[in-house]
């Protein structure tokens, strides 16, 4: 039995990460800012408390065998301190924390917005460069953070990253309502073409992304200082899918279509408005969520393939029948 910290471990990706641990017999604890009784009910320790906090993380760290470090800001729209301090400051403090207890593997949750730069990504590799100018502070402090974890491998500290992108499952608290809440308000429109195809990853196969890393770091260590894309055997066509997905829920199709200059135009503007004024919320359209709506962005899972054993479990087909039946519209 392993003893293993999962920061973050109240979150959709955390949580299915802590159960899957539990379940094969790990003592798990879970490092984040509540308490969680479903988890505490399954047998995890929860440990609550602010991730920038370095006296903190060094008592959760002690004796673990293992940490996931999946705890971040995520979203496109907040204030760069924010984003600092959680995804930045936080990481530092878990490498460091990491070191100091001795803990011999780290296994970090990334993503794909690392290497996303305005262009379309089709089909690329892990040797595709950091984004030069990402247009969130969300993708730029999660740049500077990966970093920091593979640049902290070494033999006493063996480090990975996880790359899932666009997560969604049963108990998705984040994707797949966004989109339904926006479908059924009618305030979605295709922006582009709307033939960009992209990556998607269900949680069952992230989650089992996760272990492979965490085995193949105590192990051959083959994935040390090494960041992987995890997603779906194929990618889908975006609009395509999230159509499909509406008309199984009684949601009206996604027809009105706006170009992308416009609608990165009109972001830019709201994110200006939005800036100057520290207007609550977030704008409806930002730079970065155009170029995403619109972009293709698919990855090569080889480097997962061949070095963590990563397979695809559940197809995409699998995962909206699972998906439609664990939600109630």
């Amino acid at each position: 039995m392993n003893r293993v910290v999962v920061t973050g471990g109240g979150g959709f990706i955390g949580s299915a990460i802590v159960k899957d641990l539990l379940a094969r017999g790990d003592q798990v604890s879970v490092v984040g800012r509540s308490r969680y009784p479903e988890l505490s009910a399954m047998g995890a320790i929860c440990l609550q408390g602010d991730i920038g906090d370095q006296v903190f993380i060094e008592h959760a760290f002690s004796g673990a065998d293992m940490v996931f470090h999946v705890a971040a800001k995520a979203g496109v729209w907040g204030s760069w301190p924010e984003y600092f301090h959680a995804n930045v400051v936080g990481t530092a403090n878990v490498i460091r924390s990491c070191r100091k207890k001795h803990v011999p593997a780290l296994v970090y949750t990334s993503t794909p917005s690392v290497v996303f730069d305005r262009d379309d990504l089709q089909g690329v590799d892990e040797q595709t460069p950091y984004a030069k100018k990402p247009l969130c502070h969300y993708a730029t402090s999660k740049i500077i953070a990966e970093k920091l974890v593979l640049q902290a491998n070494s033999q006493e500290l063996q480090t990975t990253a996880i790359r899932p992108h666009l997560v969604w499952g049963p108990g998705d608290p984040h994707l797949i309502p966004r989109l339904v809440d926006r479908g059924r308000r009618n305030m979605l429109k295709i922006i582009g073409d709307g033939r960009n195809r992209v990556d998607i990853a269900f949680i069952d196969n992230v989650v089992r992304a996760h272990l492979l890393a965490a085995e193949n770091l105590m192990s051959s260590g083959g994935a040390a200082g090494r960041a992987f894309f995890i997603g779906q055997d194929q990618p889908i066509v975006l609009w395509d899918w999230i159509n499909t997905l509406f008309a199984e829920i009684g949601v009206k199709p996604v027809r009105r279509r706006v170009p992308l200059f416009l609608a990165y135009l009109v972001g830019g503007l709201l994110e200006a408005v939005y800036g100057s004024f520290n207007l609550a919320g977030e704008p409806k359209m930002t730079r970065f969520v155009a170029l995403q709506l619109a972009k293709s962005h698919w990855f090569s899972h080889a480097s997962a393939i061949n070095i963590l054993g990563y397979r695809q479990e559940t197809s995409t087909q699998e995962g909206m029948d699972r998906l439609l039946r664990s939600y109630h519209y």
